[in-house]
Parts: C-alpha cells; sequence; structure tokens
C-alpha cells in the first residue's frame, strides 16, 4: 500500500498528529532508557543491561527514520521508503550487527571466567518498566495503524514488540541471577538479547529493501 486514503482533512489531522507524537515519544524513551541502562550496566558490571540499553540507542536511530518517513507521509501519503530512511535502516542493521558481535563475545568470555555482577536491580527495574512502556506504545500504534490501515506503523508497531521481548529477556535474567546467584545467567541473558539484536538488524536491511514485512513477528498484517 502506497498511499493512505483519508475521507476528511480532520482525520488527516487526527493520524498525523498521534503518529508523530508516538514517533517522538518512542524516540526520546529509548534515548532515556538507553542512558539509565549503560550508566547502571557500568556501575554493576551487567553484560545482559549493557546490551539492553545499546539496542536502545541503536532503536533511537530506527525511530529518527521513522519520525521522517512520517513526516514524509503527511506531505504525499507514500509509505514507500526514501533515500534517508534507507540509510538510517542500513545503519541500523549493521549497528544491531556489531552489536550482536559484540555481545556474544564479551558474554563468552564471562562465562569462561566465571564473572559475575554486582547486582541485577537496575536490570530487573529498567525490565519491568520498559515492558509496560513497550505494551502501552504497541497498543496505541497499533490502534492508530489499523484505524487509518498505514502498513508501515503496523510493520512499526510489531516491531516495537520484539523491544518488548528484549525487555522480557532482560526481566528474566535479572530475576534469575537475584534468585540464584548464577552469573552465567547474566550471560545467557546477554547471548539471547544478542541473537534478537540480530533478527531485528537483518529486519532493518530487509526494510531497506522495501520490504514492510517484520522477520521478528512474521506478517505485519
Amino acid at each position: 500500500m502506497e498511499m493512505i486514503p483519508f475521507r476528511s482533512e480532520s482525520r488527516r489531522k487526527t493520524f498525523y498528529k498521534w503518529a508523530n507524537a508516538l514517533a517522538l515519544i518512542t524516540i526520546f524513551y529509548n534515548l532515556m532508557e538507553g542512558i539509565v541502562s549503560v550508566f547502571f550496566s557500568y556501575k554493576d558490571g551487567t553484560i545482559a543491561l549493557f546490551g539492553f540499553g545499546a539496542d536502545s540507542f541503536v532503536e533511537v536511530i530506527s525511530g529518527i527514520g521513522i519520525w521522517h518517513m512520517i513526516r514524509r507521509m503527511k506531505q504525499n501519503g507514500n509509505e514507500n521508503h526514501d533515500a534517508f530512511e534507507k540509510t538510517a535502516l542500513k545503519v541500523t542493521g549493521t549497528a544491531f550487527y556489531i552489536l550482536m558481535a559484540g555481545l556474544v563475545i564479551t558474554s563468552l568470555i564471562n562465562l569462561y571466567m566465571g564473572y559475575k555482577p554486582e547486582t541485577t536491580l537496575w536490570g530487573i527495574i529498567v525490565g519491568s518498566i520498559s515492558i509496560l512502556a513497550m505494551w502501552l506504545l504497541i497498543h496505541y500504534k497499533m490502534k492508530i495503524a489499523r484505524q487509518f490501515n498505514s502498513q508501515a506503523l503496523i510493520a512499526d508497531a510489531n516491531c516495537s514488540r520484539a523491544c518488548m521481548y528484549l525487555s522480557l529477556v532482560l526481566l528474566v535474567a535479572s530475576i534469575g541471577y537475584e534468585l540464584t546467584g548464577l552469573g552465567l545467567l547474566d550471560s545467557i541473558g546477554a547471548i539471547v538479547i544478542a541473537v534478537l539484536s540480530f533478527k531485528e538488524g537483518r529486519e532493518a536491511f530487509e526494510k531497506a529493501k522495501g520490504n514492510l514485512i517484520c522477520s521478528c513477528q512474521g506478517s505485519c498484517k
């Protein structure tokens, strides 16, 4: 679908007001989440929380591309990616691949050395808040996307669900460590985050080719 039909100018304004607001909320939330996660991961020595925070920073790049797309759609209604969005998607995909490699290597080293973080309490806090935040974003993105039949926003909402899965992985790994004291759980959580980051990277490159199908979720319809 390349054009979004609107029955009235008021519906058109409503769609772009909500779409733009949700895109900006996603960007700023991921930015703050990344800052908090990386700061406390360094302080507490948890690789899972660091990987989660780094993933949030990459999501900011993707979010900027979505925000740009919405502004462009407001002008001509075309959902196909332009040059800026394709570049942002390629940068996002590359960053996810680099993150995946770094997390896997670091996690394997930590497993070999038997490294343990001081605490994963902040992983529990950040993971819990993120699950709630992502659920709310998914809910409203899908509501607006379905109401106005925007395949691009449906794809964005489905990929926000992948971020919620990342939050769930972080939460489970963090709770597991606090309950058992097994340092390998933190490293295993980071490896799972690395796998999901790889899938997000692959999805970004698919979108850059003009495919709105989310590899993390199957069909976006």
